[in-house]
């Protein structure tokens, strides 16, 4: 978006433009002084990687709106009778003063307001009749904002950005990813764009003062075949799924399954309790698949992946975002996530081509569990190949003939040097070089210190190690070790560019920052 475009957006909504445009103007990232003796004093026995000038911090200004029940429905009744109970006059009174002090924070804001309306409308008491204004006033009081990123801007990855025209050369957009926590520490993904020049000096694109969740969800598709191999492996294959499933297509949409369950009324095949239970799964699994899209005039800085499903209702975590290339030359970006819901964790896999529509899917097989999956960027010999970390103490490689289905693993690497005793794990997906896979790690040592290292595999047969750092390559400086959780640093991902990897880093999850090394350099230092 263009600062006019922008500054005519905000007089529309009566905001302060001033500040505004100041706030879009200037990137969210905060200088942080060299502490000279001090760092060196922590770091000694790690590699001499650059770290760049400035972190990606917590912020609060940016916020989006989301829906707000005030208790059971006595409490929301007892609003609504509150709020019907004013005066036309009191009514547009109170909606401005509404208008006034929120609506410069949001893009959409009447929009939010009506949606939420909308959602809580089937407590307005039978035959009233509302104007515009008390339907506007009535989603005020059923709308909050929430600060994003108020908390953590940690565990970020980059990958290059889809569009790449109009650049000088030797130059490269980019795409960062961020694990974004809010209240209640409540995690989403949340993006920056930028350029990497010819001398892989980083300018980073200003960030638009507003966030936005997609705009709408669309019904995604199922395959039959598929569905029910997940249904089997959770167990979840009995009378009443399989019942359900035989009145679906081949291919069918979350509508369809609506109305295949709805068939069930009044037909018992299983004990009351367990049909309930089966009925709840196979919904459970369709609603964990989903598509959202944003708006096309939504700039990068303004998408966040907010949870949608259940499963991912108290956080999406650590999305590894990797650009993948197919073998006829299609690209797709997927990204391996952790859903969280407060009790288990749930791999997951996003998939997308523009950073516009995401779709976002379950994965499957015995070998999607635990945390901190990473795909490779291409097949290899006509496999997908995955790196994963299944018994929470070695990395693991994986390969399959499907994306979204993982059966078989073998051991790859266990922990080796005293700062990776307690476990190791991957940073991101492999990058691939002449020299062999790159594949960026870390340790786990002493007091839970979290340090990275890097592990070189063969090009080929990248179950084969052929070369691997045996000090870190980054650890945790003076002032990087204080945070949310003390003395960790961590990637989701890196990028080669002009013989120089681009390491984004989180320290202490907490802030994020950059570093960078050569790639000889790097190669030269591990051991063969």
């Amino acid at each position: 978006m263009g600062a006019m475009a922008l500054a005519h957006s905000i007089l529309e909504r009566g905001g302060d433009l001033q500040q505004s445009l100041l706030n879009w103007m200037e990137p969210q990232i905060i200088s942080t002084p060299s502490n000279g003796n001090q760092l060196q004093d922590i770091t000694s026995g790690c590699l001499n990687v650059k770290r760049l000038e400035g972190r990606f911090a917590p912020e609060h200004s940016r916020v989006i709106t989301k829906l707000f029940r005030p208790g059971g429905a006595h409490r929301v009744r007892h609003v609504i009778d509150r709020v019907l109970s004013l005066s036309s006059q009191r009514v547009e009174q109170e909606l401005q003063g509404v208008m006034t002090e929120f609506a410069h924070r949001h893009r959409h804001f009447r929009k939010s307001l009506m949606k939420h309306f909308r959602e809580m409308e089937g407590y307005l008491p039978e035959g009233v009749d509302l104007t515009e204004s008390q339907k506007m006033l009535l989603g005020a009081y059923f709308t909050h904002e929430y600060s994003i990123s108020a908390a953590a801007m940690f565990n970020p990855s980059i990958v290059l950005d889809p569009d790449q025209s109009g650049l000088p050369e030797g130059s490269s957009r980019f795409i960062m990813s961020f694990r974004a926590t809010g209240e209640g520490h409540i995690s989403s993904i949340e993006f920056r764009g930028g350029v990497i020049d010819a001398n892989n000096a980083i300018d980073f694109d200003p960030i638009s003062p507003y966030l936005e969740i997609p705009e709408m969800i669309v019904d995604s598709t199922f395959e039959k075949k598929l569905f029910l191999l997940k249904l089997e492996e959770m167990g979840g294959d009995n009378e009443v799924s399989l019942h359900i499933m035989g009145q679906l297509p081949e291919a069918f949409t979350l509508a369809d399954l609506e109305h295949a369950v709805a068939t069930l009324d009044g037909e018992r095949l299983l004990p009351k309790t367990a049909q309930k239970e089966a009925i709840g799964a196979v919904l459970w699994l369709a609603k964990s698949n989903y598509t959202v899209r944003f708006p096309d005039e939504h700039g990068i800085s303004e998408r966040v992946l907010f949870p949608v499903s259940e499963n991912e209702s108290r956080g999406i975590e650590d999305a590894r975002f990797v650009r993948f290339v197919d073998d006829d030359g299609d690209v797709t970006y997927y990204a391996t996530y952790t859903a969280y819901n407060g009790f288990r964790i749930l791999p997951q896999l996003i998939e997308t081509e523009d950073f516009i529509t995401f779709k976002v899917l379950t994965l499957n097989g015995p070998s999607a569990i635990d945390k901190g999956m990473a795909l490779f960027p291409r097949k290899i010999d006509g496999h997908y190949m995955m790196i994963g970390r299944q018994d929470g103490e070695n990395l693991y490689i994986m390969r399959s003939d499907q994306i979204h289905f993982w059966y078989d693993r073998t051991l790859l690497q266990m922990p080796e040097q005293p700062w990776e005793f307690v476990q190791i794990g991957n940073n991101g997906s492999p990058i691939e070089t002449e020299a062999g896979w790159l594949l960026l790690t870390h340790g786990v040592g002493p007091m839970r210190k979290y340090c990275m290292g890097c592990t070189l595999l063969d090009l080929h047969d990248p179950s084969k190690i052929i070369g691997r750092l045996t000090i870190p390559l980054l650890c945790p400086n003076t002032e990087e070790r204080e945070g949310y959780v003390p003395n960790v640093v961590y990637s989701c991902g890196a990028m080669l560019h002009n013989g120089e990897l681009i390491i984004p880093y989180a320290m202490s999850d907490s802030f994020s920052g950059i570093a960078t090394i050569g790639l000889d350099v790097l190669l030269s230092t591990m051991r063969q």
